[in-house]
């Protein structure tokens, strides 16, 4: 799916790209990214589909979607360390 499906189908589902990435837990950094590679994912693109095929039916999916409690995953050991790790005496 393009981009430009994309933000069609989230106009669609009458949701802002801010408050999909924010059901979704996924950066809004990160979806934007997308734009420049010219496609979604295809997770993100079923998840759209989705959002705005529910809608048209008349279902709340952004009530189906916060009742899963979803969390927003962290890179863990990326960026920089708030303290620097001291190398290990070697024997």
């Amino acid at each position: 799916m393009t981009f430009i499906e994309f933000k069609k189908l989230l106009l669609d589902a009458e949701i802002s790209l801010p408050k999909f990435s924010k059901l979704i837990k996924v950066s809004e950094k990160n979806i934007q990214a997308y734009k420049t590679k010219g496609e979604v994912p295809n997770t993100i693109a079923v998840i759209v589909k989705c959002f705005s095929q529910m809608h048209q039916i008349g279902i709340d999916y952004r009530t189906q979607i916060e009742e899963l409690n979803l969390e927003a995953k962290t890179k863990k050991g990326a960026g920089f360390a708030k303290e620097p790790k001291e190398d290990k005496p070697t024997p």
